[in-house]
């Protein structure tokens, strides 16, 4: 598999930002989509398919510690002008096919994203390790190999016609990780596109190749004109960043501004035009204790009493907590406990050809997009 991985030890991508590899099948002018799984065939049958099925891309070797069994899947999406991919896979080793005397190799870049697991990478003289939750980049033109453990990991494979003009600074980038606040926010971007593709229509497939072939750009060679284009989608995924940070740690005292700088990696300013719809940061963090409060009253096997369920959301005067309460709810923190309110809390967020055998679809589709 490819190389890949990385990681940002800020957070674990839990199964909520990892879906299930589950059989999704195209319902009306869904994109295009395929499935393929080692999972049904013979033992003996097994890792000869996954290999079958990577033949266009990657030369997979079995090591001789792997399993007895052999785990492969992946969930491909065809976006027209990209390729993503969700793979599951079991231990092995891999090796690009430039130097292949009877192999022609592909020239796409993949960026791959390790959801859980780890690689190690070796091209030229570097080496290059993979962990959790950051990207890589690799140019399948060149020479590498490597191996990977048993992982869960996101792939997206650029043709390299997409970003012409800029081919220099990715191959500048080439087996490298994504750093920084711009490469935390693409790791982010892919974690998303992998939660959406399989309910995005068709018709949206030509924006999200735009969107992530700005966003990649931003990346890797940022300048004011790149960010500018990609500037909506990098606010959204900062916004959902911010959001999850602060739900994670809402019973924080502490929780406030200078955590989300330190996140989020942007300057208080930019942190605070996130924010202002929802009137500011320091509204938000209120409405989201808030709301978690009215959960926990309106729970009747909590029987904390309502001054502790107060302090648990860092209100440290109860006076405060109500008023605070009644203006979010039109009712008390006691009406809510006694079950006589009756107010359900409302927060708002201010052609790919389908014939030939399953395990060769991703290799038909990575030689169509090289043109």
């Amino acid at each position: 598999m490819s190389p890949g991985a990385v990681a940002s030890g800020r957070e674990n991508m839990s199964a909520a930002r990892w879906p299930t590899m589950g059989a999704d099948a195209n319902i009306g002018t869904r994109v295009h989509s395929f499935d393929f799984s080692t999972d049904g065939l013979p033992r003996k049958d097994q890792f000869a398919a996954w290999r079958a099925s990577w033949a266009a891309a990657f030369d997979l070797t079995e090591l001789e510690s792997g399993p007895k069994t052999f785990s492969g899947r992946q969930k491909v999406w065809d976006l027209g002008g990209l390729a993503f991919s969700r793979v599951h896979t079991d231990e092995l080793a891999f090796a690009g096919l430039a130097g292949h005397v009877r192999r022609e190799p592909l020239d796409h870049w993949l960026l791959t994203l390790f959801v859980n697991g780890r690689s190690t990478t070796l091209a030229d003289n570097d080496r290059l390790d993979g962990r959790t939750g950051a990207v890589q980049l690799h140019p399948l033109g060149r020479v590498f190999e490597g191996t990977v453990s048993q992982s869960d990991i996101l792939m997206l494979f650029v043709p390299r016609d997409l970003c012409r003009e800029m081919t220099h600074v990715l191959d500048a980038a080439a087996f490298s990780r994504l750093e920084g606040a711009m490469g935390r926010i693409f790791a982010d971007y892919m974690v998303s596109l992998a939660r959406r593709l399989p309910r995005l229509e068709a018709s949206d497939a030509s924006q999200v190749v735009a969107t992530t072939r700005a966003m990649l750009l931003a990346c890797v060679a940022p300048s004011p004109d790149r960010l500018e284009e990609a500037g909506n989608m990098i606010a959204n995924v900062l916004l959902e960043r911010a959001r999850r940070y602060i739900q994670a740690n809402l019973h924080d005292p502490e929780l406030g501004a200078r955590g989300l700088l330190r996140e989020l990696g942007v300057s208080r300013s930019r942190l605070y035009r996130l924010f202002e719809p929802s009137g500011g940061v320091m509204h938000y963090i209120q409405r989201r204790r808030l709301l978690a409060a009215h959960s926990m009253l309106a729970d009747a096997n909590n029987r904390r009493r309502i001054f502790e369920i107060a302090e648990s959301c860092c209100f440290a005067d109860g006076a405060d907590f109500s008023r605070a309460f009644r203006r979010e709810f039109g009712c008390s923190p006691s009406d809510v406990r006694a079950g006589t309110a009756h107010v359900v809390p409302d927060w708002k967020h201010g052609e790919f050809d389908e014939e030939g055998a399953p395990a060769q679809r991703l290799n038909t589709l990575l030689r169509r997009l090289q043109g």
